[in-house]
């Protein structure tokens, strides 16, 4: 059986236990052992594939932050009016986290500690100023309210959007496999409802 695995492992499954393992046991707590327990694999099997567990760390914080900055090119987040753009982008970033969930889980775990996590680190805070722009575009456009500074309304929002990864399950009772729980669509109208509704100015 064991051999099976061996033969039938590829690295986008070795990448989805090793990323699994890292959110319950830590990065810094996860050894290669770990991994290969995991993954019913030698450690000599994964290095076939991978040359460490910094670089299968690389691998799952790139694919969320690739998603992620996919966003911005499209079109919607590139043409028209900026509160129109900065809600499709909400929108579409609560339908990454929620798509590719146990990665931006782990994205959001990074501490820095290592090279990999410090270029994450950057990556983010790159993003987060990216929208940040289309908050104080939108502003200067007249369209969100002037009493809450940029920053910290970017922050409120990125802590409502972030905080999904605590509870979200999409086969538990708050994803759209759990009987009577909130479907994903119904997640991004609510987010984007509870957000813009205090955003944008009064008419």
């Amino acid at each position: 059986m064991s051999t099976a695995r061996r033969d039938t492992y590829t690295p986008e499954t070795l990448l989805s236990v090793a990323v699994q393992v890292f959110i319950e046991r830590g990065y810094d707590g996860t050894s290669m052992e770990h991994l290969s327990k995991a993954a019913g694999i030698s450690k000599s099997s994964i290095y076939h594939h991978v040359t460490g567990k910094e670089e299968l760390l690389r691998r799952a914080v790139s694919r969320a932050l690739d998603e992620l900055f996919a966003i911005l090119d499209e079109e919607h987040a590139r043409v028209g009016p900026a509160a129109e753009r900065l809600e499709y982008v909400v929108r579409r970033m609560v339908e990454v986290l929620m798509a590719e969930l146990p990665y931006v889980t782990l994205l959001l775990r990074v501490r820095g500690n290592t090279g990999t996590e410090r270029w994450a680190l950057e990556r983010r805070r790159e993003f987060d100023h990216r929208v940040a722009d289309l908050l104080k575009a939108a502003a200067a456009e007249g369209d969100v309210r002037a009493d809450v500074e940029v920053r910290l309304a970017t922050r409120l929002v990125f802590g409502m959007i972030n905080s999904i990864v605590e509870w979200y399950r999409p086969d538990g009772p708050h994803g759209s496999g759990g009987r009577g729980g909130a479907g994903e669509r119904e997640v991004v109208d609510a987010v984007a409802r509870l957000v813009f509704g205090g955003l944008r100015k009064a008419s």
